[in-house]
């Protein structure tokens, strides 16, 4: 079953976690004094490709 875990507590800091059973598959972590970068676009080179995390380490810098 998919569901949507909100962490509201702090006023400086909300997290949002969409979780599939016992996996997570996304979460989201929004900080209003930051400036948001969701919706740019980046270059980067993959350095490394980690299977077991299902993730990949992307140096844009």
């Amino acid at each position: 079953m998919k569901r949507i875990l909100i962490n509201a507590t702090h006023e400086e800091e909300l997290r949002v976690a969409m979780i599939d059973g016992q996996r997570l598959f996304d979460l989201d972590i929004a900080v209003p004094a930051k400036e948001q970068k969701k919706g740019n676009i980046y270059k980067g080179k993959i350095t490394r490709v980690e299977p077991s995390l299902e993730a990949v380490f992307v140096d844009y810098g």
